[in-house]
């Protein structure tokens, strides 16, 4: 086995590194407390292919393998999660799906202005009354004529205030005792015009991933084209679980992003605070929260990229992806707490980068499936297997 990267990864990790360093760093705590869409730093992503970075260049995206994606990922985090988690709404989610699903004629009229970054696209799948139980969704969809209706309401929807294109889950059954979902391509705006019955509530007041867009979306009487649907009737839940295995790769390199910013701004500080006359870092009991960070973070993100790799070979990773959003949510979310730690009072305050850091990663054990689904589909893989 080769854990080095390639050289034209590495060349696109310090292309990834420069922007995020430059563009991201110097503004990323004001933006934290602003509360605001970065637009113009997300609208400078576009020409670096950094918005379509999983989709072929016939279609407009860089066409980069799910490796690379996890690459510029952890990068882009290192620096602002925020950045980094509205490109997993548009690469992973949005775009994830369309690619999974869609058309010829649907990608060449949705796909290729999104991977080019011209527009923002969503993923609604996430309600009021059901999150990790989707089979509780109560938006549905019904046909009339030439046109779909769409009805309900979706909530802590990224990006879902800014995007012009929105996949959207409802319900298709039709009166059947079971609830099949099926998916459908919303032009949330179109010419400059919100779609009538569409509208969306943007949600402020967020403990972390502060300058992401979150957003309540309500459906009343939505009526979209008949060929606005995303793949077969019935099929939407099927291909929403392909759609997550890549988001969770997505969210895992997100997440090995932040921990690593949580330690270079602990090993930073511990070495140059110094307390009884020498620098805290030469004192054990740092040394083995470093130690411990640098471990566990290695682990993470040999879990991303064994999951990256098997998803470019074409093998299933649904267990793999699993295994990886979960060890290295929970390892940002311990590496942040560790480094609060080691800054001591500073670390508890917004001039530092760390506290930040925490609260973002907090969000990560929760979107795209919570800590304890993630077991759950790790388990079942278990069962089945011995």
């Amino acid at each position: 086995m080769d854990f080095e990267l390639s050289e034209d990864l590495r060349i696109l990790q310090q292309t990834s590194r420069d922007f995020a360093l430059n563009e991201l760093a110097p503004g990323a705590i004001e933006r934290d407390e602003k509360r605001e869409y970065p637009t113009e730093v997300m609208r400078k992503l576009g020409p670096l292919g950094f918005m379509g970075i999983l989709v072929p260049e016939q279609y407009g995206g860089a066409g980069l393998s799910t490796l690379a994606y996890c690459v510029v990922m952890e990068e882009i985090a290192r620096w602002d999660a925020s950045v980094a988690l509205n490109m997993v709404a548009q690469n992973s989610l949005c775009l994830g799906h369309l690619m999974v699903a869609s058309n010829e004629e649907q990608k060449r009229k949705f796909v290729m202005p999104l991977a080019r970054g011209e527009k923002f696209g969503a993923w609604g799948l996430t309600e009021p009354g059901s999150g990790s139980d989707a089979a509780a969704m109560r938006t549905t969809a019904r046909l009339d004529g030439d046109e779909w209706v769409l009805n309900g309401s979706k909530m802590f929807i990224t990006q879902g205030n800014v995007a012009e294109t929105c996949v959207i889950l409802a319900a298709t059954g039709r009166g059947e005792k079971k609830n099949p979902i099926s998916a459908f391509i919303v032009e949330a705006r179109k010419d400059g015009e919100a779609t009538r019955g569409y509208t969306t509530r943007k949600i402020v007041n967020k403990l972390g991933m502060r300058a992401s867009d979150t957003a309540e979306i309500s459906m009343e009487d939505v009526r979209i084209p008949r060929d606005h649907l995303l793949g077969a009737e019935g099929q939407g839940f099927t291909d929403v679980l392909k759609v997550l295995d890549t988001g969770r790769i997505g969210i895992g390199a997100l997440a090995v992003g932040i921990a690593r910013g949580a330690l270079e701004d602990s090993v930073k500080y511990a070495k140059e605070r110094e307390q009884f006359g020498k620098p805290i870092g030469q004192f054990q009991a740092i040394q083995w929260i470093l130690a411990d960070m640098a471990t566990q973070i290695d682990g993470a993100r040999l879990l991303v990229h064994r999951a990256a790799f098997m998803k470019d070979k074409g093998e299933t990773v649904s267990r793999e992806a699993a295994e990886a959003k979960l060890f290295a949510s929970e390892t940002a979310m311990r590496a942040g707490v560790n480094a609060i730690q080691v800054l001591g009072g500073y670390g508890y305050t917004s001039e530092f980068h760390v506290e930040r850091y925490m609260r973002d990663a907090k969000l990560l054990e929760i979107g795209e499936g919570t800590s304890q689904i993630q077991r759950i589909v790790i388990s079942k893989h278990l069962l089945r297997q011995f």
